[in-house]
């Protein structure tokens, strides 16, 4: 699979943000809870070695929630505190404005200690594009400040938000990275919408989130196409086709059950392939994360 994406902003926004990173006390990273490690940015940890961070689990609604507790222990046991939220619903902002306060609360006690009384807690928002970056900073701030979308790269520029009497927020454009390391990565970018649909083969990224699911939530995959485990089975255990086409056979299953059938019986492969990346960016498949803890 080659999936190209660096567009020319995205350079000129990791040299701003190299820029912006020093006017800032605590970094903000958000992932996406479902890929937790495939939505950190490795340019991002480098940028930031020598700051003070924590880590915001976002569309936790969206992800297995069994697995959303042992990423908080994961990053925990890092030394990086993680705090799960929802954006949309604003579950867990409370929560990380809090931790960011205590994240500080030594810093801004030594700073007191030398006169510097009052000083507000600088904070920097960063992430990937489409992790939810500017629903979470409308969610923290209370108001509509930041650009909302749902494509990505809707944030262009870097803004100072209020978040109350003692924390300031720098929001900035999300920015991925020149190369992916891995085809697994740039396919969890793929089924989340990080990357756009357009430069994608869509089949084919559909078929590798069938077989995921086929292979990890096979219930979910049943109940959402209202097809049968024993159904799956049968496919799979057909000794008569490679593993490959019985996981196609599945998939356009799907398909003749949402009526995506063109002339001549056949399955129109890019509707059903919409219809399952879709659905699954949206959770109407259900709480599924993509990357479990090793």
């Amino acid at each position: 699979m080659n999936i190209n994406w660096y567009p020319g902003h995205m350079a000129k926004t990791k040299r701003q943000i190299m820029e912006d990173v020093r006017l800032v006390d605590i970094v903000i990273e958000l992932l996406d809870a479902r890929i937790p490690i495939s939505s950190q940015n490795p340019d991002i940890a480098q940028i930031t070695k020598n700051k003070k961070k924590m880590i915001v689990l976002n569309k936790c609604d969206l992800s297995d929630e069994r697995q959303n507790i042992k990423w908080v222990e994961y990053f925990n046991k890092k030394n990086i505190p993680a705090v799960l939220t929802d954006s949309n619903s604003g579950k867990g902002i409370e929560e990380c404005i809090r931790k960011v306060e205590k994240i500080m609360q030594e810093d801004l006690k030594t700073q007191a200690e030398k006169g510097r009384i009052g000083r507000k807690i600088k904070a920097m928002v960063l992430g990937i594009p489409n992790v939810g970056k500017s629903s979470f900073i409308n969610r923290i701030s209370k108001k509509s400040s930041a650009g909302v979308g749902n494509k990505p790269g809707v944030t262009k520029q870097k803004q100072w938000i209020r978040i109350n009497e003692k924390v300031e927020l720098l929001d900035t454009p999300g920015v991925l990275w020149p190369k992916f390391e891995s085809e697994e990565v740039a396919l969890h970018l793929a089924f989340t919408g990080t990357i756009k649909e357009d430069i994608l083969q869509r089949t084919e990224v559909a078929y590798y989130l069938v077989k995921f699911l086929i292979e990890n939530y096979p219930k979910l995959l049943c109940e959402r196409y209202k097809l049968t485990e024993e159904y799956i089975n049968e496919q799979l255990e057909n000794q008569e086709r490679p593993e490959n086409e019985n996981i196609y056979e599945i998939f356009l299953e799907i398909g003749r059950k949402r009526g995506c059938i063109i002339s001549g019986g056949n399955i129109d492969e890019e509707k059903t392939a919409r219809i399952i990346l879709d659905e699954f960016k949206n959770g109407k498949v259900g709480k599924v994360t993509l990357e479990r803890v090793n």
